[in-house]
């Protein structure tokens, strides 16, 4: 069985494309960018490996905030980063293939934004 590491590193959101940088040249491939409400602000992480070793980088941003698109240092990283602005109403600066807010339609806009508190009906219970 072949044993999987995964750091995740904090960084501010100012580091993010010389970080970035450093991890495309020694090799690694972006595995994910995942955006994440924690009550006033959100926690973003994107995920790189090389073999089996994962590792994490991590922002904290806030409404209002930009963040630096690294669509110019992964290409693909711009479908990540349109999901980010579409669903959670962020703002991504430099993407180099931009949707507008339109990569993703939805009925209420940036629905991740401002999630709906959702109840608990216990099984034949009144809510």
């Amino acid at each position: 069985m072949i044993e999987q590491k995964h750091t995740i590193i904090e960084i501010a959101v100012t580091d993010l494309l010389k970080t970035v940088e450093e991890y495309h040249t020694k090799g690694n491939r972006l595995v994910q960018i995942g955006c994440t409400p924690l009550g006033d602000c959100y926690e973003i992480n994107y995920t790189f490996t090389t073999a089996w070793e994962f590792e994490s980088l991590r922002i904290t941003v806030h409404d209002g905030d930009e963040i630096p698109s690294i669509s110019g240092i992964y290409w693909g990283a711009f479908i990540y980063e349109n999901e980010i602005h579409d669903l959670f109403g962020l703002t991504v600066t430099g993407m180099n293939v931009d949707f507008q807010g339109h990569l993703i339609e939805t009925r209420v806009p940036t629905p991740f934004k401002n999630p709906p508190t959702v109840t608990k009906v216990p099984k034949g219970g009144d809510a």
